[in-house]
């Protein structure tokens, strides 16, 4: 064992619950290593494309038929065009196999996708710890709102959650940043909806992981709705702006990016992970990394891919799967579901700034004592703005009429789509190829994952409910919309590894421990029991910061070493 690639702590993955785990257990004194399996992106510095104007990409920021070529999972929805293609994952070097179509948007890169995510951070509610045992379903979470509170008031106050405190009874409020403002013809729509449902149906500014005042040394931020090209100002919180320089700071961090792990080394003898194996994706050289806890981080279905490969000539499944879970429950919220319509009557009105955020409709449904003929419920996310010069006018062709129509700012328009909490199936998995592989000769994730009976139901009342809903608001014209639910569009990966409170029926216990490691932690999406119908990731900073806490705690009472 070398005294040079030995640490306190090793983090695999470097996103979202990758950064805090640094974070975190730097903070508290271990030498942590962070290992991420491609490049570095270096704050601002990196963000080459940040500050251009569309004009200044060679395609005014669209797609070529090369790029549809080359990443055709990607071209499935919005995230392909060339200002962030390198963001993205190379489909061809890592490429993975579909049962049933599932739509995999992955970033491989420090950072993950914290750089490229849609920053909506909501808090669950007891309603959503608590619907598996009452429904019958999957695995009861070890866990209640009440142990999470507090860790979610940790990740607000140094993530930097802008919000209203809405006092929305299914979506708890949280410690906020000033909120974004609606613009009016949102703030006349709430007036309305709000009359209309008198209170049993909500409509709130998103809650967003956009800082609205100086923190933490970021600026605020600038409204110019670029997130995902990485903002220069640190605006947004993503590992760059935030967890990772403060594990930098306490100079307890070492960060390998193009290191892949191939597998945790179990050591059957203390029932234990002694470190990992990496292999360097450059050189294609193996390495050996020890230490005395690891978590987990490198998102759902990678996270265990790595447990699937580690310790097998112990369980043919891999470590974490003498449960027969690993692998199985995969989640992801069901979207493209909705409606539009047109505001009248705003036509000497116009918006200031490119808001990076917009409307929440929290759960409504199958509360109170309501019983639909599925179970648990949804939400919607949409704002409304004006057309742009862009938009399609069928009424008109070319020439000086056209022209002029596109100097002036179209109507006002407002759409919304749906969110749909996905049950976790025992049926929805992912395995390892037995003869595909992928450019390091590692064998590729197999995704078998669709919607199902419930998610089918509730997604006639995601549509009927969203035109209701806007004609209630005061739209005209208000279209419905609908398309094929294809898990993994959501970008929420989840439930690979999940918790529970019996070894027989998951993966992690309570604290986020594998059941048959416990000095190994995977606190990402792979963890979670349900999948709610609000955007995961608070949740995964809040069960990281408290998992790192526990960690530290049984390491110095010689629980883990």
């Amino acid at each position: 064992m070398s005294a040079t690639n030995t640490y306190d702590a090793i983090v695999i993955g470097s996103g979202i619950s990758g950064g805090w785990a640094a974070k975190e257990l730097t903070e508290k004194g271990l030498k942590t290593i962070m290992l991420e399996r491609g490049r570095d992106i270096v704050h601002i510095k990196d963000y080459v494309n940040a500050n251009k104007a569309p004009w200044e990409f060679p395609h005014r920021g669209g797609k070529t038929q090369e790029m549809v070529k080359d990443y055709p999972v990607l071209n499935r929805d919005y995230p392909l065009n060339e200002t962030n293609l390198d963001y993205w994952v190379n489909e061809k070097e890592s490429p993975y196999e579909e049962v049933k179509p599932f739509d995999w948007f992955r970033g491989y890169h420090v950072g993950g996708r914290s750089l490229m995510w849609g920053r909506q951070s909501y808090r669950w509610h007891d309603t959503d710890f608590e619907a598996n045992l009452k429904d019958g379903v999957g695995t009861d979470w070890p866990i209640r709102y009440a142990d999470l509170a507090p860790w979610y008031s940790y990740a607000e106050k140094f993530a930097g959650i802008s919000g209203n405190r809405d006092g929305v009874p299914i979506l708890p409020d949280g410690d906020f940043m000033p909120a974004m403002e609606m613009n009016i013809v949102e703030k006349d729509m709430k007036k309305r909806f709000v009359e209309h449902y008198n209170e049993q149906r909500h409509f709130i500014i998103g809650r967003t992981a956009n800082i609205t005042v100086p923190h933490e040394g970021r600026t605020n931020c600038q409204y110019r709705n670029k997130c995902w090209l990485g903002c220069p100002f640190g605006a947004y919180f993503s590992t760059q702006s935030a967890t990772l320089p403060a594990a930098q700071k306490t100079g307890n961090l070492t960060l390998r990016p193009w290191s892949i792990v191939t597998r945790i080394l179990y050591d059957k003898d203390t029932k234990k992970a002694k470190g990992v194996e990496v292999l360097d994706a450059q050189t294609k050289q193996t390495y050996e990394y020890y230490a005395k806890i690891v978590f987990v981080n490198a998102s759902a279905i990678n996270s265990a891919w790595i447990l699937m490969n580690s310790a097998t000539d112990i369980w043919p499944g891999g470590l974490g799967s003498s449960s027969d879970q690993l692998g199985h429950n995969i989640m992801d919220h069901h979207l493209n579901v909705g409606a539009g319509g047109v505001a009248e009557g705003y036509e000497d009105k116009y918006t200031f700034g490119r808001r990076a955020n917009g409307i929440y409709i929290p759960r409504y449904r199958n509360l109170n004592g309501e019983k639909r003929d599925y179970i648990r419920g949804f939400g919607y996310q949409g704002s409304a703005g004006r057309e742009r010069w862009s938009r399609d006018i069928p009424e008109l062709n070319v020439g000086g009429d056209f022209k002029d129509a596109l100097s002036e700012p179209g109507q006002w328009t407002f759409g919304m789509s749906g969110f749909g909490e996905t049950l976790p199936y025992h049926e929805n998995k992912m395995t390892l190829s037995k003869d595909k592989k992928d450019a390091w000769g590692l064998p590729i994730p197999v995704i078998d994952a669709v919607i199902r009976d419930n998610e089918k139901k509730m997604r006639v009342d995601m549509q009927a409910d969203a035109v209701e809903m806007l004609e209630a608001a005061g739209l005209k014209h208000v279209t419905p919309f609908v398309q094929d639910a294809v898990l993994g569009k959501g970008i929420h990966e989840m439930g690979t590894a999940r918790m529970g409170r019996d070894p027989k029926s998951s993966v992690l216990n309570g604290w986020n421990q594998v059941w048959d490691a416990q000095n190994v932690f995977v606190t990402d999406g792979a963890a979670m029991a349900s999948s709610a119908c609000q955007n995961p990731s608070l949740t995964y900073m809040a069960l990281t910061a408290r998992a790192a806490n526990y960690a530290v705690e049984q390491l110095k009472k010689g629980n883990l070493a």
